[in-house]
């Protein structure tokens, strides 16, 4: 436990607080969670990958104990990484229920290893869930190869054996290099207790730190937009040399390109992606695997860089990609791309565009009007950068918080709910990347005023270019004592 984290309990002790006494709420006040203590602070992360209907999904049900996932007797029902919190002989740890992979027109490769990359970047341990009764495939194989290098924990889960006749259907899998096969049944529950133990066993206590900051390696950076806003030639004029293919028709890029770019002394790691035409959920073919895999790269940068055709009226596809550069907790830069084909009228028209609130959810970005075509203002990319991440990586101490805090409520008390007011008991910033509070209080506190707390956090600590999580955990009634 971190001496902040320490500092924020032994505070609360001596408030007289007891944060198992408090629920989590959702938006509408209704109870989502209890809270243990430990809840406070980051868990570790398992991401459970393999074939589509393998029963991933039904497995993370049963380790949950609870019906979570979506299961469906086809395959491919997951598509999107989802997490969910589980908990085993007292520890909690957090379930990644990933989308399954599967050969696509342009290799098996390429997407498998993408995929099975981006779960090693973003978890603590990796889980291969393979179907015993079926036996390793040329996809299980190929992404045990690459689960072979990697430097979390592995482990191999052998899935529907219902029965002790299926165990010598699980000996084959050793040859996939991965360890031991645990046997289990998400169905029925068969080896789930064991396979719960052996995870225990690989998760570490606290979650790694997967990110680059503290001189462990370049800040990853993702380069995200609709196709031909201009994304691969920024690359090219950052880096001075074609580093990604450009031409006139869009969609050129379809696999994320990395690549190492050194701006003001600074070695950056830039990610540039497939354009995001539509919804991951409605693409197909290698439109949705182009859409999966820039999503993986999202997920595992540090900071995106959402480029913005300036020429061009912003699009319901614009606001589309930021919200999910918004929900993935990472810092953001909004480019304005083509700068030099942006007239009077369209500079008016734009700022009119702004005004109406088409970006009003990421007034806090800061923007920058480039050219990748002249090079116009590329040198102020990197200083945004700095600051975005500066912010993302900000821990305020919770002595000047609550100091804040009690002075933000006493001249802007919490609106009256059921004839109560609530009071806001404590605060405490749970983490970073992104900057998470949690408020503990005495009632629900509304949307609207949630809202205001969080405009006056920035006003008062900034966080410009950086997403900020509040969350509200209420004290529960408890029952008189006759």
């Amino acid at each position: 436990m971190s001496s902040t984290e320490f500092s924020d309990r032994a505070e609360m002790d001596r408030l007289g607080l007891d944060p198992t006494e408090f629920v989590a709420t959702d938006d509408e006040g209704r109870a989502i969670a209890g809270l243990d203590p430990d809840q406070v602070v980051a868990t570790p992360v398992l991401a459970v990958v393999g074939r589509p209907n393998v029963g991933k999904s039904t497995l993370v049900n049963r380790m949950l104990g609870r019906r979570e996932a979506v299961v469906q007797d086809v395959p491919g029902v997951t598509r999107d990484r989802v997490v969910y919190d589980g908990l085993w002989n007292g520890r909690r740890f957090k379930l990644m229920d990933t989308g399954g992979w599967e050969p696509d027109a342009n290799g098996l490769q390429a997407v498998v290893a993408q995929q099975a990359e981006t779960a090693m970047r973003t978890a603590d341990a990796v889980m291969l869930v393979v179907d015993a009764s079926v036996g390793a495939t040329a996809t299980d194989q190929a992404v045990a190869r690459v689960l072979r290098r990697s430097d979390v924990p592995v482990l191999l889960a052998a899935t529907k054996v219902d029965d002790d006749r299926l165990n010598s259907d699980t000996t084959e899998l050793w040859r996939l290099g991965l360890g031991e096969p645990h046997p289990v049944s998400g169905l029925h529950g068969r080896g789930s207790g064991d396979l719960l133990d052996a995870i225990l066993d690989v998760l570490p206590e606290t979650p790694r730190d997967t990110f680059g900051a503290g001189g462990s390696g370049p800040r990853r950076v993702a380069l995200v937009g609709k196709p031909n806003v201009g994304k691969s030639s920024l690359i090219n004029k950052l880096s001075g040399e074609t580093r990604s293919v450009v031409h006139e028709v869009a969609g050129t890029t379809v696999d994320p390109v990395d690549s190492l770019v050194e701006l003001d002394g600074d070695v950056w790691r830039f990610v540039d992606t497939a354009g995001l035409r539509r919804r991951v959920r409605t693409a197909s073919g290698t439109e949705y695997y182009a859409s999966l895999r820039t999503s993986s790269a999202i997920d595992a940068a540090e900071v995106a860089l959402m480029l913005i055709d300036a020429s061009e009226p912003i699009t319901e596809q614009d606001q589309r990609v930021i919200n999910q550069i918004v929900e993935s907790g990472r810092a953001l830069v909004i480019l304005f791309n083509k700068w030099d084909l942006v007239d009077e009228d369209r500079r008016h028209e734009l700022e009119r565009e702004l005004d109406r609130g088409e970006l009003q959810s990421v007034r806090w970005a800061e923007r920058v009007n480039v050219s990748a075509l002249t090079g116009r203002a590329t040198r102020r990319v990197a200083p945004a950068m700095r600051r975005a991440l500066e912010s993302w990586d900000t821990r305020i101490p919770t002595g000047r918080l609550n100091g804040w805090l009690s002075d933000l409520v006493a001249a802007t008390p919490p609106p009256v709910r059921g004839g109560k007011q609530p009071k806001i008991l404590f605060a405490t910033q749970a983490q970073t990347r992104p900057p998470t509070f949690v408020l503990f209080t005495s009632g629900f506190l509304e949307a609207g005023y949630r809202r205001f707390v969080e405009r006056r956090l920035r006003e008062e600590f900034g966080f410009a270019g950086s997403p900020i999580r509040l969350s509200v955990r209420v004290r529960e009634k408890r029952p008189r004592k006759k």
